[in-house]
Formats: structure tokens, sequence, C-alpha cells
């Protein structure tokens, strides 16, 4: 009998520790991750800020990626004025020159001022999500961020974390929701990481415009940055729907977590670009871009 009451004793022990140590590491992580990933999906400006990143942009044209991408321009212009001197002795057709002097002025203009253009893209983007979470907001009464969603993730599976059990129901779905959170802060993050190289490349996007040879660059550029950027219009609405699922429907209230993570994979599906999925990139697949 003593021995059997040490063994319930040993169990009792075992599964506190264990309770008390996810407890402790899932308290962390909603603490932690909840607030940053507000700052992480919904971007606004903000990206384009910092003074090593404007630094990269270059503050005018004598400094930066602009500059190099103008200098790049202007050999594009040396080697067409070579081949068009070249053309009067050899029977070789080229572009008429008013044709190309006209598309050169267009895309230097468009080079140097792309990052006031993107400024502005990002800014639109930024009003329609906000405008998505304001009527969320009218109609279920609480703030369509992912801080609100910790405080329903609470309500559905309990307010102390502490007092979880892990080994029950409820503590294996706040595993799943904890642990679905890393991932999105991981595949967020990337997202952030890739929007902010594709808007340092965005001068040698718009150059490759200058040849058909290279115009699928720009193609595949603009399709990338746009399917990342629009992400955080179909989020909130995500949330929204989240926010209204029966709360004794947990089952579903995960399904809605595991959705956000493939947000980005369902917007490629539809629209092309390229995955910010954080399992897609290790390693690099033929399928990380999808045409």
């Amino acid at each position: 009998m003593e021995s059997y009451f040490s063994q319930t004793q040993l169990s009792e022990i075992i599964i506190q520790t264990i309770n008390q140590i996810f407890s402790t590491m899932f308290s962390s992580i909603d603490n932690t991750l909840y607030t940053n990933l507000d700052n992480l999906v919904f971007i606004n400006k903000d990206i384009l800020n910092g003074s090593i990143f404007k630094n990269l942009l270059g503050a005018n044209t004598l400094s930066g990626l602009v500059y190099l991408a103008d200098a790049m321009l202007a050999g594009i212009l040396i080697y067409y004025v070579i081949r068009y001197f070249y053309s009067n002795f050899v029977d070789v057709r080229i572009e008429e020159p008013h044709q190309f002097f006209f598309k050169l002025l267009i895309f230097a203009f468009a080079i140097n001022g792309c990052y006031l253009i993107l400024e502005q893209i990002i800014n639109i983007n930024y009003f329609l999500s906000s405008s998505i979470q304001e009527l969320g907001k009218s109609t279920t009464g609480m703030d369509i961020s992912f801080s609100q969603l910790l405080l329903n993730t609470n309500k559905f599976i309990g307010n102390d974390i502490s007092s979880i059990n892990f080994m029950s129901f409820d503590g294996i779905l706040k595993s799943f929701i904890s642990v679905g959170l890393i991932g999105l802060a991981l595949n967020y993050s990337l997202r952030f990481i890739l929007l902010q190289v594709l808007i340092l490349f965005a001068p040698f996007a718009i150059l490759s415009l200058m040849t058909c040879s290279t115009s699928w660059i720009f193609q595949a550029w603009s399709k990338a940055f746009l399917s990342l950027l629009i992400v955080q219009i179909f989020v909130p609405i995500v949330i929204i729907i989240i926010f209204n699922i029966d709360p004794s429907n947990k089952v579903l209230f995960v399904g809605g977590i595991y959705v956000m993570s493939k947000i980005n994979s369902y917007v490629r599906e539809i629209f092309g670009g390229i995955s910010s999925e954080f399992s897609s990139s290790l390693p690099v697949s033929p399928g990380l871009i999808k045409k």
C-alpha cells in the first residue's frame, strides 16, 4: 500500500512539474509574442525607417541603391548609343532613338521616385487593413488584434494558465495554440524581412523593364511584393471569424490559429508570389516561388 501511494505521489509530482514548466514557458510566449505580432503583421510606412535602412535606400540621388541604379541606367544608355552607331554599319534593327530616350526618361523618374511610390502603396494597404479592423471592432465590440486574441484564447482555455493541466484536452489545445503562435511569429518575421529586401531591390526591378529580356524580373518582383503585402488584409478577416466562433467549439478555434499560419500559402495559390512560411525556407526548394 505504501508503495502504491508513493508511486501515485511520484506521478503527481511529475505531472505538477510538467505543468509548471509548460505554464511558465507558454506564459512567457503569450506575454512576449502577441504584442510583437501586431507590429510584424500590420505593416505601415515605418518599415522604411531606420538609420541603416535609410542609408541603403539613399537620402538623395548621390548615395544608396538609387544612385547605383542610376549608374546602371547610364550604362544602358552608353550601350544603346554604341549599338546604335554600330547598326549603321551592320544591317541590324534596333529601337528608335526617340522611343528609347522617352522610355529612359520615364524609368529614370520611376527609379528615383520608387521608394515614395512604395510608401504610398504600403499606406494604402495599411489603410485597407485598418478599415477592416475598425469594421470588425464595430461588429464584435473587440479590438481586432493579436493582443485581443490572447484574451479570447484565455476565455476559451482558461484565464489562469498556471491552473491548466497540460495532460488534459484543454492543456493539449493550449499547447497547440502556443506552438502555433511561435510558427506565426517565425512566418511573419520572415515576411517582414522579405518585404524589406524586396523594397531595397525596387530600383533594380524597375530598371529591368528597360529590356525585354530582363522584364521578367520586374514581374516576379511585383508579384512577390504584392502577395506578401496583401496578407495583412486577410489576417484581420480571419481574426474576426475566430472571434465569432462558438466558445464551446475549441477545436475550431485552434483551426483558426492554424489558418493564420497558412494565409500566405493561400494568397500565393491565388495571386502567385513568394512564400514566407518558415518551413518552406529551410531548405530553399523550387516551389518557393510560384509563377
